[in-house]
Order: structure tokens, then sequence, then C-alpha cells
């Protein structure tokens, strides 16, 4: 299946005034899902035991809190998430839009 990484073709999974998140469980063993945040906004953050994530910021620039460490972002960067560690991203004047791809097994509990 060959999906666009401006529109993975799937499901509103939340929304609310700070973002939208779509994801595609088309795959048996992973999800792919995107985040559109808008300016200025962040999301929740979290963490994922025994669950590793890779972000790809597609559009948008802001920061990441990983863990203890914040990075920067912008277009372009992929970001890997260990098992475990808190993640949160803050966009900047300009919004963020970004994909992951994630284990589906997060959605089997």
């Amino acid at each position: 299946m060959k999906v666009n990484i401006n529109d993975i073709q799937g499901e509103i999974a939340k929304q609310d005034e700070r973002y939208t998140v779509t994801d595609n469980k088309t795959l048996k063993n992973l999800v792919l899902s995107s985040t559109r945040l808008q300016p200025n906004c962040a999301t929740n953050g979290h963490s994922h035991e025994g669950q590793e994530e890779i972000y790809f910021f597609v559009g948008g620039s802001g920061k990441m809190q990983l863990g203890e460490e914040s990075i920067n972002f912008i277009e372009g960067d992929v970001i890997l998430i260990p098992d475990g560690v808190f993640h949160k991203v803050s966009a900047g004047p300009f919004g963020a839009y970004f994909v992951c791809v994630f284990d589906g097994k997060r959605y089997d509990h």
C-alpha cells in the first residue's frame, strides 16, 4: 500500500484545539501515525513501556522533550525514541507536522 506522507489515509484518533492525530492501522504489527500540531501548541507528552518510536518531522519546527533532554527540530529531522522514554512535542510559531511509526501492539490492550 502506498500513502502520501502528508495524508497517511487513517482515522482520526485524537483531535482538539491543539492538534489532530491520525492513525493508519492497516499493517498487522506497526501503526503509522501523523500529528498536525497548531502554532505554539504542545502535545501532552507520554511514554510507552516496552515500546520504541520513530518521529519524522515533515513540516514546521519546534522542540521535543526526550527524557531530560530538549531537542530543537526542523523539517526533515528524524528522532528515535527509546523504550519507555518520556517524549513531548512543542511546535514553534508556524506549527509542526510529524509522522511516527510504532508497534501496533499498543492497541491490543
